[in-house]
This record gives structure tokens, C-alpha cells and sequence, in this order.
């Protein structure tokens, strides 16, 4: 039967349908048999793995296909290491779950970075939403961190240069400045009740591209860019990196809307973030690093 372990020395397996008759016959019956190749349906041991062979490598993600690999090789526990847990931030006087008014916007951001901490596995333990009072902001963050004690917070929004910067109020011990890089400029890294805050800007845009660029690979698994090439010609900026919205098509990259930072519509059938030299002007065929989302 399928699976069974096969007498030494069998040459082939030959399946009973592809037989004359294609069914089992009763003790002294006659089979015709079809012509068979050497080794068809003959699955010799350590051609899956041979031993002595790594099978999972420090670091590897435990996918679902690891979980079976493993126990088919009798091994019922592993050490790992415990993926990251953050709190999120997100919000401003104007920003809400639910519209209320026309003054009012949803809260695509909250959301948004709820699913990319999935994909990249890494746990959202509180979601705090603010709004414009850092007094307000202040002992939510802290009840959060006491409660969950979290690895890292996450901040959207509310660190540029605007009178009302609720962010850089509360997280006051720390960096804020601008990378070279659109969309995504602003940045903050500060520290709050001991724990690390990683504040990115709010535009959503340049909240995704911060995010798979800076907190993906640091606090989750992120896949490494791949170089493909470009299926028209692309211009970058001067002096500043630019990562667009693009997807592979017959293996090719190609660029996906427009490159605003508030575009998220027009985004949201990318599979790739691609990035342009600053400066630089790239022709169709020629290859460009593209980060999978």
C-alpha cells in the first residue's frame, strides 16, 4: 500500500489502476502489467534530506511546511525565538475609528500597521489612539508598556513641524529629523519608560514605507530586496531616495500610481517597494532592488 516501506531490492512500483485489471484480483488471479520505468514511485530514503543535513537553520521562520519537516523527523520541539510585540500609536484630533463629521477622517494607519506587523510576524499587543493633548497621550502610553510590556512602540504621525506635534511632546528623549528618502522623510527614535519608540510619519503611504523598510526588518522577518528589471524608464529625485509602489509583471518592474505619500488607493495592488537612487534615472531593462510587501 502507499507508503508502506518497499523489500530490498525493488526496481519500480507500479500503481494497481495503471494494471490489466485495475483492481486488486483475488489470490492466484492474473495481472498484466504496463511497461515501467526504473525507480517510478520508488521514494529511496535521504532523498528528502540525507542525514546529517541542516534542516532548519538558526533563525529560519517556523513556517507551516517546518512544522511538518520537523516531525517527520521525530523532532516534537525546537527552541525559537519570540516574536516582537509592539504598541501602536496612531491618531490625531481629527483621526478616528469611526467618521463623526465632516472635520473628521478614518484611521487608515491603525489598521494598516496591524496587518503589516502580521506579515512580517510580529505582535500587536495594545492599539493607543491619541489625539492633539499630550496629557491626554502620556499616561495611556505608560498603562500600555506596564500592562504588556511590549518590545518596542510604534508611532504614526505627529513629528513634523507643526505647532501641535503630539508625538515629539510626549516622547520627548530622543531624535526627530529628516532621511533622504521620499515618501518616508521624517523620523523619530526616542525612549519612553524604558522601552524603545520607533516614530514614523503619518501620511500612510509614508507610514507602509517606513514601516517594511525600518521596523520590518529589525523586529520581524522581512524578505530580502530582489533586483529585477524595469519595464519602462524611471527619474529619481535629487538628493533623495525614492521607494515607488510598483509590482512584477512578466518579469519586469513596473510602477504602480502615483508617487504621493497620500496615495493609498492607487498602492494597494503593489507587491514591491522600488527603490531609485537618488538622482539617478533609470532605463527600461536595466535592474532595480525591489522590496516585497
Amino acid at each position: 500500500m502507499t507508503g508502506a516501506k518497499l523489500p530490498r531490492g525493488t526496481r519500480a512500483v507500479v500503481p494497481v489502476e495503471a494494471c490489466d485489471p485495475g483492481s486488486f484480483v483475488g489470490e492466484g488471479g492474473r495481472v498484466r502489467l504496463p511497461a515501467t520505468e526504473e525507480g517510478a514511485f520508488v521514494r529511496r530514503a535521504g532523498s528528502d534530506i540525507a542525514a546529517g543535513e541542516e534542516l532548519a537553520p538558526a533563525g529560519a521562520p517556523v513556517t507551516p511546511a517546518l512544522v511538518g519537516a520537523l516531525a517527520s523527523q521525530g523532532i516534537g520541539e525546537v527552541e525559537v525565538v519570540r516574536a516582537a510585540r509592539i504598541v501602536i500609536v496612531t491618531g490625531g484630533a481629527e483621526v478616528t475609528a469611526r467618521p463623526a463629521g465632516p472635520a473628521t477622517i478614518p484611521d487608515a494607519n491603525g489598521p494598516m500597521l496591524r496587518a503589516l506587523a502580521a506579515r512580517y510576524g510580529i505582535g500587536v499587543a495594545a492599539h493607543v489612539r491619541t489625539s492633539d493633548a499630550p496629557d491626554e497621550l502620556e499616561p495611556q502610553v505608560r498603562e500600555a508598556i506596564a500592562e504588556h510590556a511590549p518590545d518596542a512602540v510604534v508611532t504614526s504621525g505627529g513629528i513634523s513641524h507643526g505647532k501641535f506635534e503630539v508625538v515629539r511632546q510626549v516622547f520627548r528623549q530622543g531624535w526627530y529629523g529628516h532621511v533622504a528618502q521620499q515618501p518616508g522623510g521624517p523620523q523619530g527614535l526616542s525612549r519612553f519608560a524604558e522601552t524603545p519608540v520607533i516614530s514614523l510619519p503619518g501620511n500612510p503611504i509614508s507610514t507602509l514605507v517606513s514601516f517594511r523598510t525600518y521596523v520590518a526588518p529589525l523586529l520581524g522577518h522581512a524578505p530580502e530586496p530582489i533586483l529585477a528589471p524595469l519595464a519602462c524608464d524611471v527619474a529619481g529625485l535629487e538628493g533623495r531616495e525614492q521607494f515607488l509602489r510598483g509590482a512584477v509583471k512578466h518579469g519586469a518592474l513596473r510602477p504602480i500610481g502615483g508617487p504621493g505619500s497620500h496615495l493609498l488607493a492607487q498602492g494597494a495592488q503593489a507587491t514591491h517597494l522600488i527603490r531609485i537612487p537618488a538622482g539617478a534615472t533609470l532605463r527600461a531593462g536595466e535592474l532595480a532592488a525591489a522590496y516585497p510587501l
